[in-house]
């Protein structure tokens, strides 16, 4: 049975076939290629806490910055959350096998199969909950993920894995549950809940209005900086021009530029709710969205968590009485970060090639799916055929 690692990236299950000897550093020429450690093996080893074993053999003293570079890269390849979930689901997976008696190496479809289906059943957790379709595709992605980094790849095809998902997607599959949509007039009454003589309130206005204006997801907000390569973690930038603001920022699918214009009024202006923000916050440099401490009066070094843009828009929905049709709970699991994207795309009248672009949409179809009120019965078919 394969340990699972419990922290954020999944460890190696096994050491690299071939050994080293450490090098000193005086050691004459350096080993054969032959003879060189399993670099994947070498970084995944040294994502382990201290206490755990280490399977990775000694690394020789020559290559060890290269090694450290190597691990950044690969925490590169894919976001930290991406990450996180990679290696919960791995957990969760060895964990069942575990209680089953199963060996999770080398992958067999077969057993794959099984615990899928008992995910689509309810007979994995504790409280004997379903998982949804969606949920269950995801981890297999996850296997499927982490078995490919053992060097063992797992064939998704095979038919003991595909026609059981066939089957759960067909008998437990439901209508995809979309957040509701921030339109203009929501937004602007969201806002009116604000106190505007408070840092929190002039920040938490500007980040309302920037995701709505910008088109961006709660992870692009938090993650952008005042200007270009400011912080290691930074992942965009801004730059405030006459005519608006033009952001830089690396999401989803690679970088890409968004525009952000001028609002009508100052009151709704996204690029000057943003100024205002950064002069009496006093931020030149850095994080452009930060914490705001000692009692509202001063501002913290580091970034928001993305979680922090979720709170805000389902707290501000609330206070302003959007959707207020809604019991108050129904109204709280209907509004999230991702309520502000699909806003603009449900209340720009524009061509939607420019909000396919803003939203950095690759399909024309993925932005129909967020233009969710615009086009509700604009075309009227039960009068145009006579009714």
């Amino acid at each position: 049975m394969v340990e699972q690692n419990p922290g954020n990236r999944p460890e190696e299950s096994s050491a690299p076939s071939h050994s080293t000897t450490a090098i000193a550093s005086t050691s004459p020429p350096p080993p054969p290629a032959d003879d060189l450690p399993d670099i994947v093996d070498i970084v995944m080893d040294m994502a382990q806490a201290p206490s755990e074993p280490h399977n990775a053999p000694p690394l020789p003293a020559h290559l060890e910055g290269l090694a450290e570079r190597a691990r950044d890269y690969v925490e590169a390849a894919s976001s930290f959350n991406t990450r996180r979930a990679y290696a919960a689901d791995w957990k969760h997976f060895c964990a069942w096998a575990r209680r089953q008696h199963l060996d999770v190496l080398p992958p067999d479809p077969q057993v794959v199969g099984l615990y899928i289906t008992a995910c689509a059943s309810g007979k994995v957790t504790s409280d004997k909950k379903p998982n949804a379709v969606s949920t269950i595709e995801r981890r297999l992605s996850s296997l499927t993920w982490n078995f490919s980094q053992r060097g063992q790849p797992l064939d998704r095809k095979d038919r003991h894995i595909a026609t059981v998902l066939a089957g759960i997607r067909n008998s437990h599959s439901s209508p995809p549950r979309q957040k509701e949509a921030i339109l203009p007039e929501d937004l602007i009454a969201m806002l009116e809940t604000l106190d505007r003589g408070t840092l929190r309130g002039l920040r938490d206005r500007a980040m309302l209005l920037l995701g709505f204006a910008g088109g961006l997801r709660r992870s692009e907000i938090v993650a952008l900086d005042v200007g270009r390569d400011q912080t290691e973690d930074g992942r965009g930038w801004i730059e405030i021009l006459d005519k608006g603001m033009l952001v830089s920022l690396r999401g989803k699918t690679g970088w890409r530029e968004v525009e952000v214009g001028r609002g009508s009024s100052d009151a709704t202006c996204p690029v000057a709710a943003l100024q205002t923000w950064l002069k009496l916050a006093r931020i030149a440099h850095g994080p452009l969205f930060r914490r705001v401490t000692g009692q509202g009066k001063a501002v913290g070094a580091e970034r928001l968590n993305d979680q922090e843009v979720a709170r805000l828009v389902k707290r501000t929905a609330l206070a302003a009485g959007v959707r207020g049709d809604l019991s108050e709970g129904d109204r709280a699991e209907k509004f999230s970060g991702h309520s502000l994207r699909a806003g603009l795309a449900s209340s720009a009248e524009v061509d939607e090639r420019y909000v396919q672009k803003q939203l950095g949409h690759t399909s024309a179809e993925m932005t129909r799916r967020y233009q969710r009120r615009r086009d509700r019965f604009r075309v009227n078919l039960t009068r145009a055929s006579g009714l």
